[in-house]
């Protein structure tokens, strides 16, 4: 090997140990930063007609797997969905009342059946009739009212979270935008383009927890990014790629067909149900699916109590009208959809309670009922008996057996459907809505708990395999300068070796 040579290949070492230790110690400066991921300068021989004649340097590169980073952002994207979902069920679950307490609504009909029992034992008493019966059934009231106004209120808040989120994803795109054009240019003129990577890994982070999306880098530097629905998502420096407006929501909207909840569109088209994933794709899910069911299933509970006392010669909960609407009747479209919020006490009874003892309504059967009048026996039990055992019993009358509860059909579309078996009692059926709409609560949190696992887990891989860690670049440094003294070494012998050369020749 010629000195020329051996002065080209040391100094060549020297240059690619001169970037090594300036990017170990941009990676020890940086290791606390946001979405920064280590960085290595790789070396690449350089040789001449076969001859080595040194290295140059290719970097900086980024040591991260776009596999585990694509599957990362997918149980990020799960997690947040979890989040929001076991946030509302919460709520939900919180107003249901206390079961330890006897506050569910399953718990609260059962006393007011044992109201009406200990009522038989001497209807002639107003104090219980007053005290005991009608403050069970307020207290009913009061629960499917409270319960709800809570779904009411979250959904409208999913709405509204809806709309906000998408203005996010607006301005996440437009981000992702601009970085997926400096990394095309750097691409095109050969400049690293990990930093900008790195920046648009964050900018991918954010958007996953919205929404459920995968980026396919392309070799020229673009991205062509797909949701989980299966669509395509433009991104643009400017303007806004998803379109949605606010709205009020009431029991009876509905998304699609002829409702009146607005649609997501992308330039026009409705991409509502194709939104999948992330805390926009949970809120459209809790708006569409989960809470109008269970506005539902509190409505149908509400028409059936009201109905099965009303068919017995008892016209104790009304709406706010004064009227009982038809159980039997499709709950789409009718005058059940919202009654949950509206059922209360019959006027007529509050103003004379006797009337719990004595009926409000003639009725031509069969068997036929007719209200105990002014006057009437004091120990009347008819009224009382029919309700015990046909109200609350699995038969409107001798033979006859109620309708039972309506489980398909439901929602303001009717196109949802409860998770129930055949139920024939009142007290049975408002025992599974609470039984039920509960235990979605618990299985939301468990869910949160496993997708926080799974995401973690994938975090402390890519931690382990990518992000900055600072004891192993320290030691890094230690052997970049030692193959910068060796490298100098050679350059110095070298350099002694053509002062001796030329002073030989003098």
């Amino acid at each position: 090997m010629s000195i020329d040579a051996a002065l080209l290949i040391a100094r060549s070492g020297l240059l690619h140990t001169q970037r090594a230790l300036s990017n170990a110690a941009d990676n020890v400066a940086n290791a606390e930063t946001e979405g920064y991921t280590r960085k290595r300068i790789v070396a690449e021989a350089v040789s001449v007609s076969g001859q080595g004649m040194g290295v140059r340097s290719l970097g900086p590169m980024r040591e991260v797997d776009t596999a585990l980073t694509n599957e990362m952002n997918k149980r990020r994207s799960a997690k947040s969905a979890a989040e929001l979902r076991d946030s509302v069920l919460s709520r939900i679950n919180e107003a249901h009342g206390d079961p330890e307490k006897g506050e569910s609504l399953g718990d609260l009909v059962s006393k007011l059946r044992t109201s009406f029992v200990e009522l038989r034992l001497d209807p002639s008493q107003v104090v219980k009739q007053q005290v005991v019966v009608l403050n069970t059934a307020q207290s009913i009231v009061q629960r499917f009212n409270d319960v709800a106004r809570v779904v009411g209120e979250t959904r409208q808040a999913a709405h509204d979270g809806i709309v906000q989120r998408l203005a996010q994803i607006n301005s996440t795109l437009r981000e992702i935008a601009v970085l997926r054009d400096d990394v095309v240019e750097r691409t095109s003129t050969g400049t690293p383009t990990a930093d900008a990577e790195d920046k648009l890994d964050t900018a991918f982070a954010r958007l996953s927890e919205l929404l459920e999306v995968k980026p396919i880098r392309q070799a020229n530097g673009g991205i062509l990014l797909l949701g989980a629905g299966g669509i395509t998502i433009p991104l643009q420096k400017t303007g806004d790629v998803f379109s949605v407006s606010g709205a009020v929501i009431t029991p009876d909207n509905f998304y699609g067909g002829s409702g009146t909840i607005p649609a997501i569109t992308i330039n026009g088209n409705d991409v509502t149900r194709q939104l999948i994933g992330g805390k926009l794709g949970e809120a459209i899910t809790l708006r569409d699916q989960t809470l109008p069911r269970y506005q539902a299933e509190l409505d149908v509970a509400a028409a059936e109590l009201a109905d099965r006392f009303r068919a017995e010669g008892l016209r104790l909960f009304t709406d706010t009208n004064g009227t009982v609407p038809d159980p039997n009747l499709a709950y789409a479209g009718s005058a059940q959809i919202g009654l949950a919020n509206r059922i209360q006490i019959n006027s007529a009874v509050r103003a004379d309670i006797r009337l719990l003892r004595d009926g409000t309504e003639t009725l031509t059967g069969p068997p036929s009922f007719t209200p105990n009048p002014v006057g009437g026996p004091a120990g009347f039990v008819t009224l009382i008996d029919r309700i015990l055992i046909n109200t609350f019993g699995e038969k409107s009358a001798s033979g006859a057996s109620w309708g039972g509860f309506a489980t398909s059909g439901l929602g303001p579309d009717g196109t949802l459907s409860s998770p129930f078996g055949s139920l024939r009692t009142i007290e049975d059926y408002t025992a599974l809505v609470t039984a039920s709409q509960t235990a979605d609560s618990a299985a939301a949190t468990s869910a949160l708990e496993t997708a926080k696992q799974f995401s973690e887990g994938l975090e402390a891989r890519f931690n382990r395999e990518s992000r900055v860690d600072v004891d192993s670049e320290m030691a890094s440094l230690i052997q970049l300068q030692n193959a910068y003294a060796a490298n100098a070494r050679v350059m110095t012998t070298a350099q002694s070796m053509w002062t001796t050369l030329f002073e030989s020749v003098r």
